[in-house]
């Protein structure tokens, strides 16, 4: 599978027996799925979700809201299960406003799961981390 690097957006292909092997990055050397959520931006979102054949789970939220930051932890726990077979990134809408108005985010915490780079469903509300592993499979 085809894996873009969060660190250096370099294009990686990994094999699928390896994803949860702690592969790393052939260019930075960084890892490339460490079951971490990663914080991505304008500048580098599009890279990451679209080189990336796993699926991709997307949170969106903001530093001021309540619920999102209750959620926070769990959304850590559900990536570090699931830790190789889904990548998990948090946009900051407020930081992130060319994208949050792309995915017609109305209310936070959104999560989003991609494919390809399209989106295949959406919801909005906080969640715990079994109810954000049985949403995403």
């Amino acid at each position: 599978m085809l894996i873009t690097c969060p660190h250096c957006l370099t294009k990686n292909r990994v094999p699928d027996e390896r994803a949860t092997q702690d592969p790393v990055c052939g260019q930075c050397g960084q890892a490339l799925l460490s079951g971490a959520v990663l914080a991505l931006d304008e500048a580098n979102f599009d890279r990451v979700v679209t080189g990336s054949e796993l699926p991709v789970l997307v949170d969106f939220w903001a530093p001021w809201c309540g619920p999102c930051r209750s959620m926070a932890p769990q959304f850590e726990l559900a990536a570090r299960q699931l830790k190789g077979q889904a990548l998990f990134v948090k946009v900051n809408s407020d930081e992130a406003q060319r994208l949050s108005q792309r995915y017609a985010i109305r209310s936070i915490p959104t999560l989003i799961q991609l494919r390809g780079g399209q989106e295949v469903q959406r919801i909005s509300g906080a969640l715990q981390a079994r109810q954000i592993i049985d949403w995403l499979r």
